[in-house]
């Protein structure tokens, strides 16, 4: 079904490339010389699709998890009511009846705001609150937004919620009904831009989605939808966008352009296809680009059937850059083609925030941040993830030992209960910390700010000997005799930090000078070498255990208890159960890299 979510009226001045041309016939030479041959001068038309990606709940330029506002080492700015004024700018720019604004994805998940309006005051309850971000995004006026695999973390009757509050439609072709396969939301939505010559130029925008959501939101869409690959699904559409009269045609895809996966071999989809639909599907003009969180002003790849550039953007994450995909086209024997397409990206650092977004949910701001300011407990003394990449510190420990207790006390009394429970975590971010003292709630939920639950699987020393090595393939292979810098002993192969687990219960030493899958030495469970036969349950966070990151063994493995609350949770009702944080009841040191047996720190 086509959704024409807005008439634009009005005329407006042809912009690029028409600006040219007019100025070049503008002279009286140039116009005498065109009124001699009687050729009328080209027929011109330009407008601008804006565009967003990886929101994640960021409305203001406020980081929740410390207190005050966000900033990073490039000093970017975050948020919605930037991208406000952006917006705002371009419209001031081109006439706002000559561009549209768009959206790729993982809108309602990222931020304590978010997570404050899905779970805390939730956007579900009987008259309950319109979401900050459907506030935000209705008043800044986007014209489509497709779905992220976020939009399923909170399960579909928080999304379908979500959705009813949108002005804008939430698109995703390859999202479908698992009964009927027919497209559970909206596939596309067409545009009419009115021009000052010819007809209406008709503007198709197809979402996709990302395919991993079969796998990482399995408790929430497995019997209700499914999620069949980018390429099939636009090779669908796109065909039939045009035979519905488009004259242009963009793609806005929850998907990076890089062609690989991090779920491995589980689903027979590419999770980064963004690139690989331009260069199979015929009859597309941009894709804007989302889900890898990384910067693309503009990229082109070459459509294989008609050899035509296809430009791709991806815009930087959590408003912290939008991007212009600026179109030319052209009216020849009675239609509109596309002469050209450019792109860049803006960023929402040079700007001030939008004053209308700010009175808009000032309010829901304010309850938010007295929500994560709440003490909960105290520490006995601060601990730090700066060197959890490269250090086994103890506020990993606290994840992991949070995580493992939990499994011990719902095993109590079941057939699992005499097998050693093992934990495994990750240093999500390397700013998170618990001080002395008072402990907030904004700091225990720091140390995860994802919305993973908990499973427990059973795996042989030999499966988490292999898991071990696996994730040792994060660290950058550095011979014995080299310098040492820890800001680029990590990350190896690109691989990011939410993506290198520790294992909590076992001792290990990684030995960086060993190439990887031959690193992991010295394996062994209270002092013993772990025996490749024995059986442990490892508690693990449901990305995981689904295949996110790909990780051997743990996605086929025999699973003993799951949690439907977001571990997160379970940190803080720990904290506020105990009272005090003492690392000394935890805390411990079973992990070290290692050069030919020598410890590198």
């Amino acid at each position: 079904m086509a959704f024409d979510r807005r008439t634009f009226l009005g005329t407006s001045a042809a912009t690029g490339a028409a600006v040219a041309l007019a100025g070049a016939a503008g002279s009286p030479a140039a116009a005498a010389t065109t009124a001699d041959a009687g050729v009328r001068p080209p027929r011109t038309y330009a407008f601008t699709v804006m565009g967003t990606t990886d929101l994640h709940g960021n409305v203001f330029n406020w980081d929740y998890f410390t207190d005050k506002e966000f900033d990073d080492k490039a000093h970017n700015d975050v948020g919605l009511a930037k991208i406000s004024t952006l917006v705002n700018r371009v419209r001031a720019e081109k006439g706002r009846c000559n561009t549209l604004l768009i959206d790729a994805g993982d809108t309602i998940q990222g931020t304590q705001l978010s997570y404050y309006y899905a779970k805390v005051d939730p956007i579900t309850a009987r008259r309950g609150p319109v979401h900050p971000m459907a506030q935000a995004m209705n008043a800044i006026g986007y014209d489509a937004a497709a779905l992220g695999n976020h939009e399923f973390n909170y399960g579909i009757p928080v999304l379908r919620k979500f959705q009813e509050q949108c002005d804008f439609p939430l698109l995703g072709a390859n999202a479908l009904d698992a009964k009927s396969l027919q497209p559970a939301f909206p596939p596309y939505s067409m545009h009419r831009l009115r021009t000052p010559h010819g007809r209406d130029v008709k503007v198709a925008v197809l979402g996709l989605t990302n395919p991993g959501i079969a796998i990482w939101d399995k408790a929430n869409v497995q019997g209700k939808m499914t999620f069949p690959g980018l390429e099939e699904q636009a090779a669908k559409y796109v065909p039939k966008l045009r035979s519905m009269g488009a004259d242009v045609v963009i793609v806005s895809a929850h998907s990076g352009s890089s062609g690989t996966s991090s779920y491995g071999d589980q689903l027979p989809y590419v999770e980064n296809a963004a690139g690989l639909v331009a260069e199979q599907v015929p009859g597309i003009d941009a894709i804007l680009v989302g889900h890898a969180h990384t910067e693309i002003p503009e990229y082109r790849v070459k459509n294989k059937a008609t050899g035509k550039d296809v430009v791709l953007s991806e815009p930087l994450k959590w408003g912290q850059r939008l991007t212009l995909l600026d179109f030319e086209l052209t009216w020849a024997k009675g239609s509109w083609s596309v002469a050209k397409v450019s792109a860049r990206v803006l960023n929402s650092n040079t700007v001030e925030e939008d004053p209308k977004i700010v009175r808009l949910l000032s309010d829901e701001h304010r309850k938010v941040v007295e929500y994560v300011n709440q003490v909960i407990g105290t520490s006995t003394q601060a601990m730090s993830s700066a060197d959890g990449p490269v250090k086994d510190v103890p506020i990993i420990d606290l994840i992991n030992h949070v995580q493992a207790e939990t499994v011990k006390g719902a095993l109590s009394g079941t057939e699992w209960a005499s097998l050693p429970v093992l934990s495994q975590a990750s240093c999500f971010s390397r700013t998170a910390a618990i001080p002395a003292g008072k402990v907030t709630l904004r700091d225990a939920a720091g140390l995860y700010p994802f919305e993973n639950t908990l499973e427990a699987r059973v795996l042989t020393g030999a499966q988490l000997k292999d898991y071990l090595e696996y994730s040792a393939r994060y660290f950058v292979q550095t011979a014995p005799d080299a310098v040492v810098d820890p800001a680029k002993l990590t990350n190896a192969e690109g691989v990011p930090d939410y993506n290198y687990d520790a294992v909590y219960g076992l001792a290990y030493d990684i030995d960086i000078a060993q190439p990887k899958g031959s690193r992991i030495t010295g394996l062994s469970f209270r002092g013993v070498p772990v025996d490749p036969q024995a059986r442990f349950v490892l508690a693990v966070n449901n990305y995981r255990a689904s295949g996110g990151g790909a990780f051997p063994h743990v996605p086929q493995a025999k699973q003993v208890w799951a949690n439907s609350d977001e571990i997160r949770n379970t940190i803080i009702s720990w904290v506020k159960a105990k009272g005090t944080v003492d690392p000394s009841q935890f805390a411990s040191v079973d992990w070290r890299l290692t050069r030919a047996g020598v410890p590198v720190f």
